[in-house]
């Protein structure tokens, strides 16, 4: 079976060369790294790997994510994060693409005033993803899911993927306002989604059984074949709760799921979605 990695943020220890924003959210001293990553990689058997921007760190500059794709081009492609309300995005986009490896851009709402997804800005960073063959990653909250809808809608033929299926959590139950929203927008076939969320949204220690109900729903309303499994690298920042090899068994050996099931989930989906 192939193992591929949707989500894994990079960082770098040499901050003049690649410099932090205002008050970064840093991973614990020795994790985050590429040879880190690559270690964790090889311990696991994981062939391919989708890194993400890590905005908490570095904001809109994506140059120590474009360095580590064009360095690593066998095994890792990116997924960048760009300002939605600025005029330069689009180039910066484009540029990305062509030069750096980068497939993917991760859509967050804007950050200035009143939080807005669908707009003007939006519009046209989706536009130039068709053209260019990319992925949108929707980084958002449950209740931007309308707006992502109405993007869905004008743009059938752009695949989507949803961090982190917009965050459940195992306090708010299975038929909370977040899943039931995430089921309801699995009926855009151009949309997948990230199964990278049992860990955080769980009250519980490993294997987090009180999510297993929320990742069989949205399983069962995407079907495998939509649906992708990411790492959250560096575990010892972002999950906390388990390693990346406790996060990979998860799905390898606790979630009830079919051998079909998996093989879709661990790789089958990422392959399609951002490596064909």
């Amino acid at each position: 079976m192939t193992f591929v990695d949707t989500h894994a943020h990079i960082y770098h220890a040499n901050e003049g060369r690649y410099p932090k924003k205002e008050n970064p959210l840093r991973p614990p001293k020795g994790t985050g790294g590429i040879a880190h990553l690559r270690r964790e990689m090889a311990e696991n058997n994981v062939s391919r790997t989708v890194l993400v921007q890590t905005g908490s760190a570095y904001g809109w500059h994506n140059h120590l994510l474009g360095d580590m794709t064009s360095a690593n081009r066998e095994q890792m492609v990116g997924v960048c994060t760009l300002d939605p309300s600025s005029d330069e995005s689009v180039r910066e986009f484009e540029r990305l693409v062509g030069e750096r490896n980068v497939r993917g851009l991760r859509m967050e709402p804007t950050k200035t005033g009143t939080p807005v997804y669908d707009h003007p800005g939006a519009d046209l960073l989706w536009q130039k993803v068709r053209e260019l063959n990319g992925v949108i990653c929707a980084h958002i909250q449950a209740q931007f899911l309308p707006e992502l809808a109405g993007l869905l809608t004008r743009y059938p033929d752009v695949p989507v993927v949803l961090d982190h299926a917009a965050y459940p959590k195992a306090a708010d139950g299975v038929e909370s306002e977040t899943v039931n929203g995430v089921v309801e927008i699995a009926k855009f076939k151009n949309l997948n989604v990230k199964l990278t969320f049992a860990v955080t949204g769980s009250d519980q220690e490993y294997p987090f059984s009180d999510m297993f109900g929320i990742v069989r729903r949205i399983v069962d309303a995407f079907s495998a074949d939509r649906c992708m499994w990411g790492s959250d690298f560096p575990c010892e920042l972002w999950l906390k709760k388990a390693s990346y090899g406790q996060h990979l068994a998860l799905f390898t050996e606790e979630l009830d799921l079919s051998a079909g099931e998996r093989e879709a989930i661990l790789g089958g989906t990422a392959m399609r979605v951002w490596f064909d």
